[in-house]
């Protein structure tokens, strides 16, 4: 048996927990540089706010009827999901985060010593909600795709308090005929469309397709979707959590670039993150690609756009860094007003299985990198950079709504009167 915990609007929580005053109020979560509305909790939805329109588009309604408007806090919900996850991972013998706000947990090898899934499951949301006050939902189900559409019930139906368990085809069969294909893990707008297109409106209708007509119709991802809700265990950690087959960063600036230096540092900085999650997922490139433009509503838009091809793939931030700054000057223009860099990394290989060059060693050490890597994942992001990435962030994203990080920076750390 599976469970998928997920937390309720965690953005929109992560918020409230330190300003319990915020609590039951509508709220919402800007995106970089305040742009447009990522996360809104159930209480602005009700509103007639919509995720993911431009803010500027909200903000009459917004002030109008008193939502609470936050910049995105990435360090302070980066903490409290690490600190979730802990509380969670004590309630099974294996745990996969899959994301910053869903963990799953396989009860394999323990279930029969649990008197009952439902209770255990909401001591868990007892345990999550005293140690964090972060509300979650849980959904557990004999596979990872019904442990996740039992989630989805759990979250949208209130009858189920938070809990929902898909242990049988008598519990399964009323509820699937009361959701869409839509509502399942994995099946897309565009799969969902043609399913429609055919007559298939809802989970129940799905479940009685034929596996092999829908391999030659559709493809084998909804063959196994199928399989996986009639019971049959298809997909493992493996599959629901693929190594990314290209990695960007790219991000747009609170404040106009228009010095070098600062081009250089941007790039730098994007560089680092992006080199991070490459060695995360044990990856090498073999090509970096690198652009720096203004914005496309100037009366003169420009995009610039360098690529680099490595002999010897890598992951290592200081080679990386290094290819744009031999390149600076193509992507470099005086005058240019730049508003939006970005770096990828592409034609990605395993990290396992390295193709050296034949007459010289490997030209980086990477046991610096792991050094890097293990000081910011214990004492934080930006702990230790490189130099080249710069110190004073002129150029960092805009976040004029942003809150304390309470978790993270000495400065921000409640206070409390006794």
């Amino acid at each position: 048996m599976f469970a998928l915990v997920d937390a309720n609007s965690f953005y929109c929580s992560a918020e409230q927990v330190f300003r319990p005053q915020w609590r039951g109020r509508p709220l919402i979560v800007l995106s970089n540089n305040d742009g447009c509305i990522v996360a809104a909790n159930k209480q602005a939805i009700a509103l007639g706010i919509k995720k993911f329109q431009p803010y500027f588009k909200a903000k009459l309604l917004c002030d109008k009827i008193g939502v609470i408007v936050c910049s995105s806090n990435y360090e302070l919900y980066a903490d409290l999901s690490s600190k979730m996850m802990q509380v969670i991972g004590r309630f099974a013998p294996v745990q996969h985060v899959y994301s910053i706000d869903e963990s799953f947990l396989d009860f394999a090898g323990c279930q029969q010593s649990i008197p009952c899934l439902v209770q255990h499951a909401q001591r868990l949301r007892q345990a999550v909600w005293k140690e964090t006050r972060l509300p979650v939902c849980v959904g557990l189900g004999p596979t990872l795709t019904l442990a996740k559409l039992a989630n989805h019930v759990a979250k949208k139906w209130p009858a189920h308090q938070g809990v929902c368990l898909l242990d049988n085809p008598q519990i399964r069969q009323p509820l699937f005929e009361q959701l869409a294909p839509a509502d399942v893990w994995g099946i897309g707008r565009r799969t969902a469309k043609k399913l429609l297109e055919q007559g298939i409106d809802s989970v129940s209708k799905l479940v009685r397709l034929n596996p092999h007509e829908i391999r030659q119709n559709f493809n084998i991802e909804l063959q196994r979707t199928i399989k996986e809700l009639n019971g049959e265990v298809c997909k493992g950690w493996d599959e629901t959590r693929a190594d990314k087959q290209q990695i960007f960063s790219t991000r747009s600036f609170g404040q106009r670039i228009i010095e070098i230096a600062s081009l250089q540092q941007a790039l730098a900085k994007h560089t680092a993150i992006a080199a991070v999650k490459a060695r995360q997922q044990g990856s090498l490139s073999g090509t970096l690609m690198a652009f720096a433009a203004n914005s496309p509503f100037d009366e003169q838009p420009r995009s610039f756009k360098i690529v680099k091809h490595f002999t010897q793939a890598t992951n290592n931030t200081s080679d990386l860094i290094k290819a744009i700054n031999d390149n600076i000057d193509s992507l470099f223009q005086p005058g240019i007003q730049y508003y939006k860099v970005g770096v990828g990394l592409l034609n990605l290989s395993s990290e396992l299985n390295q193709q050296f060059e034949l007459f010289s060693e490997p030209k980086s050490d990477n046991r610096l990198m792991k050094v890097l890597d293990n000081i910011n994942h214990k004492y934080g992001t930006d702990t230790a950079l490189l130099a080249s990435q710069g110190v004073d962030e002129k150029w960092a994203m805009r976040r004029q709504f942003l809150t304390p990080q309470y978790t993270t920076q000495w400065h921000d750390i409640p206070k409390i009167h006794c």
